[in-house]
Formats: C-alpha cells, sequence, structure tokens
C-alpha cells in the first residue's frame, strides 16, 4: 500500500512524506483516531516508504520492498494487535499465532474494527489483549538487527487493548530504542494509553474522513454509482468502514436495531406497569448471553441512535441518517423523548455501561440496572 491508495487524510499524508524527505523520522509514534479514519493504511503506507528509503527510487529492490509491505509478509516488517485463545491457539497467545490469519484479514479490508478481527479469528466472545507474553516477543524482534539493513517497523495496532504489564514492559523499548528502529502505535481510545507511553511519543491526531473522499473511494475501489455514493458516504459519519457496511448491509446493525427496538418499547411501557419489568428482564438475559465485544458494539450503537432521536427532535434532518428496517418503528415518532433534558444521563449511563463491560462487570447486572434507568429517563419531561 501507498499513500496514494489511503483514503483522505491529505495533510497527514504531507506530514509524513515531509519527514520522510528530511529524514526526521521520531522513533515512537501514536496515530490517534476512530475506527474507519485509516490509521492501519496509513501506517503501512508509511513503513512502506520508510522500509524501501535504502533503495534507489523505482530500483528492483524498492519494488520489492514495496511489494512485501503490501504482502505484510516484510522481514523487517512486525505487527502486534489484540489476541486471545482459541481452539487452535490453547495458551500464552501472542500475535505471531495468529499472523496468516492477519494478512487474510488485512488483505480484505485494512479499515476494519478490532471488534471484526475478534470475529475473524473466532474470539468475538472474549476481549482481546496484548499480554506481557507479547512484551517479551517485541523485545526479541526489535533487539535483532534489520534483515536487510535498513529500518525495521513495528506497528502496534489497537495499542489500547495492552495491559499494564505489557505497557510497562515497552516503555523500556520507547526509552531506548535500537538504532534506527521506528515504533507506530493506533489507537481508537487515546485515553487508555499508558501516560509515561503517550508522553514519548510524537502525536497525529487522524480526523474523520471527509464525505467527499468517502464516496470517490465507493466509486473507484468498489464501483458504486454516483448517488449511492453520495448517500453512502452521508450516513457513514467520516468511517470508511461504516461505509462499507451500508454498502454490504451487514455489521451486525439489523440485529442491534431488533435489540434497540425492543428494549426502549419495553422501558417505555415498564414505568408504573410491573408486568413489563420481566420484558425487561428478559431482554437482560438475552444481551448478557452475547460475547463482551458484541455487547460494547451494540452499546456504541444506541449512543447513535439516541444521537439521531435528538437531532430529529431538534430538527436537524441533514444530520440524520438512521433509516430502520423495522416499518412499525418511527424516530419521528421516538424523537420528542431523547431531548436536552435527558440525552446527557443516557449517553453517560451507555458509556459508565460499556467501562464496566470492558472490566469485567456482571453483564446481566449492568444491562438490568442500565433498563431500569432507561424506564427512568425515557419519561423525563422536555419541559421541567
Amino acid at each position: 500500500m501507498d499513500f496514494n491508495q489511503v483514503i483522505g487524510n491529505q495533510h497527514i499524508k504531507a506530514h509524513l512524506e515531509k519527514t520522510l524527505e528530511n529524514g526526521r523520522i521520531p522513533h515512537a509514534q501514536l496515530f490517534c483516531g476512530n475506527n474507519g479514519a485509516g490509521l492501519l493504511p496509513m501506517a503501512l503506507a508509511y513503513a512502506s516508504q520508510l522500509l524501501a528509503r535504502q533503495f534507489p527510487v523505482g530500483s528492483a529492490e524498492s519494488l520489492q520492498s514495496h511489494s512485501k509491505v503490501s504482502k505484510l509478509a516484510h522481514p523487517d516488517l512486525h505487527f502486534v494487535y489484540p489476541v486471545n485463545t482459541n481452539e487452535e491457539v490453547k495458551k500464552n497467545p501472542v500475535s505471531d499465532d495468529f499472523i496468516e490469519a492477519w494478512r487474510k484479514f488485512v488483505g480484505l479490508n485494512p479499515y476494519a474494527s478490532v471488534f471484526e478481527w475478534l470475529q475473524f479469528i473466532r474470539i468475538e466472545n472474549k476481549q482481546g489483549n496484548i499480554s506481557k507474553n507479547e512484551a517479551e516477543s517485541m523485545s526479541k524482534k526489535l533487539s535483532l538487527k534489520s534483515f536487510e539493513g535498513g529500518y525495521k517497523v513495528m506497528i502496534i495496532w489497537m495499542a489500547e487493548h495492552m495491559n499494564t504489564e505489557c505497557a510497562n514492559k515497552i516503555l523500556k523499548l520507547i526509552e531506548e530504542p535500537s538504532e534506527r528502529t521506528v515504533l507506530l502505535l493506533l489507537t481508537e481510545d487515546e485515553g487508555s494509553i499508558l501516560t509515561t507511553i503517550h508522553s514519548r511519543c510524537q502525536k497525529l491526531i487522524f480526523p474523520l474522513l471527509a464525505e467527499a473522499d468517502i464516496a470517490d473511494a465507493l466509486r473507484k475501489y468498489k464501483n458504486v454509482e454516483d448517488s449511492l455514493a453520495i448517500q453512502i458516504s452521508r450516513r457513514s459519519r467520516g468511517n470508511y468502514n461504516h461505509a462499507l457496511h451500508l454498502l454490504n448491509d451487514s455489521g451486525g446493525e439489523a440485529i442491534f436495531e431488533k435489540w434497540f427496538i425492543r428494549w426502549v418499547r419495553t422501558a417505555f411501557k415498564a414505568k408504573g406497569n410491573k408486568g413489563a419489568i420481566n420484558g425487561l428482564l428478559d431482554w437482560s438475559d438475552e444481551l448478557s448471553a452475547q460475547g463482551r465485544e458484541t455487547q460494547k458494539k451494540f452499546l456504541v450503537y444506541c449512543i447513535e441512535i439516541f444521537r439521531q432521536g435528538l437531532l430529529q427532535n431538534y430538527k436537524s434532518d441533514e444530520l440524520i441518517f438512521f433509516e430502520p428496517k423495522d416499518q412499525t418503528f418511527s424516530l419521528a415518532k421516538f424523537a420528542p423523548f431523547i431531548h436536552q433534558n435527558n440525552i446527557i444521563e443516557i449517553t453517560e449511563a451507555l458509556e459508565q455501561a460499556t467501562y464496566n463491560i470492558e472490566r469485567n462487570g456482571n453483564p446481566k447486572i449492568l444491562f438490568t440496572d442500565l433498563s431500569i434507568k432507561l424506564t427512568r429517563l425515557i419519561h423525563t419531561p422536555q419541559s421541567l
């Protein structure tokens, strides 16, 4: 992959190209942004240029280097990503155990999410993590000399999944880097990165992709006709991965919509209706049986739909993209119940539930508590 294949973010491309041109290459860089903003494609394009810079431009050696990076098979390019045990890897999993799956996964869609990665390696019912075993593997790899005599690059994808023990171990790699070694830490949750690591990295913030850039990419890479490309780009919220899901009508949103509609309807009926409480408990049981990554993704989905209801309520029609597949559910009829007097508390409750799930809270208790809170909040009057 080269910079021309990376969607949007021209200012970041220009900055990275300038660092290469001037030879002022920070040894530790932190790429921060939301899913679908292109952190991994940009890192791969940067690594490709960095690993080939010792060869004359256009030479056979340079072309071979770029080709190896595109196949994720360059001997001086290393990857770290969240993993866990599965049917094949039963103990002390590290990234190298999943390298073939990683190459296939990135080849299919380098903009994909960590949730999709965990699904791909069949551990979506567990949380992916980057452990102390990974840190030891990283130290060994970076202590070796460069295979081709140039730079060594390590891309740590979703670095927020490093546990504390791992983060403390790799701190020394950042403080005392080997010669001509570059660490690229990619994160969608900057606040979860250990402060001592964060402060030693040069940070690049990736904004959401422009609608025009997403539409152009859909036309160029997916042969989407102009009107559909524009429609999808507006609904994608700056997330190319989400745009691909909208194009393919996938990503789990159908079941998320079903859960959401059932939840808000039951919560609305539950106030003063003891019989409806059983419906909320049944809903909580169903959600608690899902994998933690599915639960977290669903809560993020809920936050977005509540925001859509708020936008509908305040007539911001140009920002609304939600089109329910369930014809019995109307965003316009739902919207009056989401307003300035409850949206903050609803969002905070959903975010707190996500936080607690990440820390292995009991999901049945969490979803039951969340449902009871929604029963009260959804009946909060708009005018107090």
